[in-house]
């Protein structure tokens, strides 16, 4: 398949976000390859969107998001948990797609023995995806382009109909416009 280039993310956010959708995120680890399709995001909007990290500035934790579009942007959250984020739009405008959740294709054996679970719980968070596939801060900053490690290749198209936006997840703190926009991109689930 087509690993997606930097012009694929040098694009408005919102945008990435959903076109996203659909695509394949491969990870490459001790040579074998875990592989999943992306099936929810959430944009991140620069410093004006209250819900970024880059709102109050650049510091060391968010430098990675003012650079350039196409690398990694990993944090650890609670504590406890990483995120995988892929920067977005040109270089200084701090922008970029947390991918929400992932339907796991290859090496589901490797993901299910990293999470000690099966089923529906394996991928459906950010979390959960980011113990699957292994990434942690030693991916932070890694350049999605080159592939070796980590990348996202181009894999299904999602047409409109099947796509729903909603609010972002998780946000309480920021600005009631920022909570309310619809910057949360899934896929339909037929019934």
């Amino acid at each position: 398949m087509t690993r997606l280039n930097r012009k694929f993310y040098e694009r408005d956010t919102l945008k990435v976000a959903r076109a996203l959708l659909g695509k394949k995120l491969v990870r490459r680890i001790d040579g074998r390859e875990l592989s999943a399709m992306i099936v929810e995001t959430e944009a991140y909007c620069g410093e004006a969107d209250t819900a970024c990290h880059a709102h109050r500035g650049k510091t060391p934790r968010n430098v990675i998001m003012f650079g350039e579009p196409g690398h990694a942007y990993v944090y650890f959250t609670y504590g406890m948990h990483y995120m995988l984020n892929l920067v977005t739009e040109e270089e200084g405008n701090p922008c970029a797609v947390l991918i929400r959740a992932v339907l796991p294709l290859t090496g589901i054996a490797q993901m299910e023995a990293r999470r000690k679970r099966k089923g529906t719980d394996l991928t459906n968070g950010p979390a959960k995806l980011c113990q699957a596939f292994r990434i942690d801060k030693s991916l932070n900053g890694w350049d999605l382009t080159l592939g070796k490690e980590l990348w996202v290749e181009a894999y299904k198209k999602i047409p409109a109909k099947s796509v729903i936006t909603a609010p972002r997840i998780g946000i309480f703190y920021a600005h009631k416009e920022h909570r309310d926009a619809p910057w949360r991109f899934l896929l339909a689930v037929d019934k």
